[in-house]
């Protein structure tokens, strides 16, 4: 349980970044502490699985990819609960965790593909095309990376996403790459997309609700209504992984408060400093969801999400 709990704090702590890298983190662990259980009966070894499960979901609240994820490893491993021996476990589970690591790689590629064809190829040396993102979305990166794999021209305007900074991994990756980065602070997101007449705006989502609401880093509600403002297509990436099935039951998504230290270490009876850490965005402002089935407005993601993978809602 040591292991898992300092695995657990990696994933608290934002040491791994984006809903995806999240997901994929969670259930490597599980698959684990599975390895390292030392249980004298399948019913014990059952409650030690789902108080891991518990454990690491608690870690990011909102990261309905995690959720999904474990949910789905321990569904399956559910369905063979009468036929299999405490020393099967850990083989179920790696299997589990291999299908659903897949099922996200798929998603990914698919993603890249799709997305990729909403940034234009210009002939025209005196044209540019002007993305602009916020935070780090491993599936925007992923579109990006591929739409310049294409031989596209276009080049990208980040934020760089306070107080964490994720926003400098993003502007690495691009520059790897060979992508012309313009990287502007958080409170500068008008100003650059009026000053660089930015052509689409693409963010990633780590959480998605029945209504098509979306859940991302703080800002990217502002960054939604600058778009609005002037007119440029704004559009969210993500698997339909991380639609929560919750949500279809009436219950909300929270929107998670981090350690305030994380902004200001100060000190002071009469000084109060919130950090929330996401902030939703109405399904009004989304020009559509960039999925692995395709692109679709933000409140057709339950149908979606029910068709492609029936597994896993309960």
């Amino acid at each position: 349980m040591k292991q898992l709990l300092e695995d657990a704090e990696r994933i608290k702590s934002l040491e791994i970044q984006g809903a995806t890298n999240v997901a994929l983190s969670a259930i490597t662990y599980l698959d684990d502490y599975a390895k390292r259980l030392n249980c004298s009966d399948l019913k014990n070894c059952f409650k030690k699985l789902l108080e891991a499960k518990k454990i690491l979901i608690d870690t990011r609240p909102t990261e309905p990819a995690m959720q999904n994820g474990l949910a789905y490893i321990m569904n399956e491993l559910d369905k063979y609960r009468d036929s299999i021996s405490v020393d099967d476990i850990p083989k179920k589970i790696e299997e589990f965790k291999d299908i659903y690591h897949e099922m996200l790689l798929n998603s990914r590629k698919k993603i890249a593909e799709i997305g990729s064809r909403r940034i234009p190829e210009i002939n025209n040396e005196d044209e540019e095309f002007v993305v602009m993102t916020h935070c780090h979305s491993s599936l925007v990166t992923a579109i990006l990376l591929e739409a310049k794999r294409q031989g596209k021209k276009f080049k990208v305007i980040n934020t760089e996403t306070q107080p964490k900074l994720q926003g400098r991994k993003t502007a690495n990756e691009l520059l790897d790459a060979g992508i012309e980065v313009i990287h502007v602070v958080d409170s500068a997101m008008r100003w650059a997309v009026n000053s660089f007449d930015v052509d689409i705006i693409l963010i990633g989502a780590d959480s998605i609700t029945s209504e098509g609401t979306v859940l991302n880093k703080i800002g990217s509600r502002l960054l939604a209504l600058v778009a609005h403002e002037e007119h440029v297509p704004f559009y969210v990436c993500s698997p339909l992984l991380k639609y929560n099935p919750k949500t279809s039951f009436g219950i909300l998504e929270r929107i998670e408060m981090r350690n305030p230290e994380e902004i200001w270490e100060k000190k002071d009876e009469n000084l109060t400093i919130l950090n929330p850490a996401f902030e939703t965005v109405s399904r009004r402002y989304i020009d559509g969801l960039i999925t692995e089935v395709g692109i679709f407005a933000s409140s057709h993601v339950q149908t979606y999400f029910e068709k492609m993978y029936p597994e896993l809602i309960e």
